[in-house]
């Protein structure tokens, strides 16, 4: 983890109608693998296929198929291991989870229980400058996904889709470290971020490529605090899991009514049952699903048509070596080698393609400057039109230019901000454009003063008045741009106008 100093939030407080309460959470997430084949077999992860098109006959369970392990699934995992600091099991090994599978043909899942492909580790979830949550990872293992049941198209039969049978999923377990709805929508923000910058996963949440089962339990005060002593579970309230959640929104609300559930049952003299339950949006509540299962319930076994899997230190050493700058350390760059404020280094490394769009911009040139503009009218363009920085009508290399003649003096900043929508509206080179139309900024001294000297011996009882109050030469200085055309240096107006007016 990078050496941070950074204090720990305080965890949610839900008043009850006799105690209050704090909040417990653990997070599930599963990530589908970017991969452009599923784990066993060499059919076609492409999303929006017809379906059915995207089955291979090992996947639809055909007698005598046998699985054959993707060794990229494989990679794409321990590089996710690598990236959350987490240990690497060099020996790992799939089970079979038996249960009824109505879209898995085979009606188990290949997953791993007992041997994990990626042991423990940890990441920073920050909730404002200099506030974060430490969050540890239990483990990650590979799993195989079940295809799509569809019940809405006929009125007498359901029909499957097995096109996501057998695609690859990371399965990353956090522990008990969460505690709120707020923190839990932070955690799977950032697990989404780091996921994209290792490209593991593309974190597209409304494909379900990106889905998080959450862990719910309350607790009385200071009981949490014996279970991080302890390890001991029995301090903390027994846990709901609400199944499939694919918005941060959803997430948060489906935690707050499901504590409230169970506030409200332990106050009334009830006990939690430890169950799976659903998040309805439309009716906000958590509807039960079915019983919690525990391990033996899903009678699990080492798969016997898999070997188990060994990987090599090497090539595990070689793999950390060549990892991407990851999020956090991005941000700390920023931060310490262009000066950019917590703020705006956040904003630019909340996603990959924007960090890399900032830093072309920001080659040679001043980060803070360059950080405006790409902040605040750039990113702001973008959202008024909906578009994303992959498809900026604008390219590094354009706003580079407009940065470049900022700085140089050749355009003030309102020129510049009329050169941005020019280039933004119908490209070109921002040089040759100020050059084409004349919006060149004026630094001739001897022709700023003939501006001011026009405005002064036009005004004579406004230069009586700034006399008395200084504070009114600004009203020469926006005169003498207005008459310009905002094309005199600013700095030089100012200049003059105050030497003029013996302020």
């Amino acid at each position: 983890m990078l050496d941070l100093t950074y204090e720990t939030p305080k965890p949610k407080m839900i008043a009850g109608a006799k105690h209050d309460w704090e909040l417990v959470i653990g997070m599930e997430i599963h990530a589908q693998v970017s991969s452009n084949a599923k784990l066993f077999s060499g059919a076609s992860t492409k999303f929006g296929a017809e379906p059915n098109s995207n089955v291979a006959f090992v996947d639809a369970a055909m007698p005598g198929m046998l699985p054959v392990i993707n060794d990229y699934c494989v990679e794409q995992a321990v590089r996710t291991g690598l990236g959350l600091k987490a240990a690497i099991n060099l020996w790992s090994a799939f089970d079979r989870k038996n249960y009824f599978y109505p879209d898995l043909p085979q009606g188990y899942q290949i997953s791993q229980l007992y041997h994990p492909i990626v042991g423990e580790g940890e990441v920073l979830v920050e909730m404002g400058s200099g506030v974060a949550r430490l969050v540890r990872i239990e483990r990650i293992h590979l799993e195989q996904d079940a295809g799509k049941s569809i019940h809405d198209m006929d009125p007498n039969m359901s029909f499957v889709d097995l096109n996501r049978t057998g695609v690859a999923l990371m399965e990353i377990v956090s522990r008990p470290d969460i505690r709120g709805p707020e923190e839990a929508a932070a955690y799977v923000t950032k697990m989404r971020q780091i996921l994209r910058y290792l490209g593991t996963c593309d974190g597209n949440m409304q494909n379900g490529n990106l889905r998080a089962d959450v862990n719910v339990s309350v607790c009385r005060p200071g009981q949490y605090e014996k279970y991080m002593q302890s390890q001991d579970f029995s301090h903390l309230g027994t846990r709901c899991e609400i199944k499939n959640m694919n918005s941060m929104r959803f997430i948060q609300a489906a935690i707050e009514v499901e504590a409230r559930r169970q506030i409200a049952i332990v106050e009334g003299g009830g006990e939690v049952v430890q169950e799976t339950r659903l998040y309805d949006p439309d009716k906000d509540e958590t509807r039960s699903m079915r019983s919690k299962e525990e391990a033996h319930d899903y009678r699990y076994f080492p798969d016997p048509d898999l070997l188990p899997l060994e990987i090599e230190q090497a090539w595990v050493d070689d793999m950390a070596a060549n990892l991407p700058e990851l999020p956090d350390a991005k941000k700390a760059r920023f931060m310490a080698e262009m000066g950019l404020s917590d703020y705006d280094a956040s904003v630019l490394t909340a996603e990959v393609a924007n960090a890399d769009f900032f830093e072309k911009v920001a080659d040679g040139r001043d980060g803070k400057l360059a950080a405006n503009w790409v902040i605040n009218e750039l990113f702001g363009r973008l959202k008024k039109d909906e578009k994303d920085i992959t498809d900026s009508p604008v390219t590094p290399a354009q706003l580079g230019g407009v940065i470049a003649l900022i700085t140089k003096g050749d355009i003030s900043g309102k020129i510049a901000k009329d050169l941005f929508e020019i280039v933004y509206t119908e490209g070109g080179d921002p040089a040759e454009i100020v050059e084409a139309r004349g919006m060149k900024q004026v630094t001739d001294t001897g022709a700023i003063e003939a501006a001011v000297d026009d405005v002064i011996a036009a005004n004579p009882a406004q230069v009586e008045k700034a006399k008395q109050n200084p504070k009114l030469a600004g009203w020469f200085v926006g005169q003498v741009m207005k008459a310009t055309g905002g094309k005199a240096n600013p700095a030089a107006v100012n200049q003059i106008v105050a030497a003029k007016l013996g302020l």
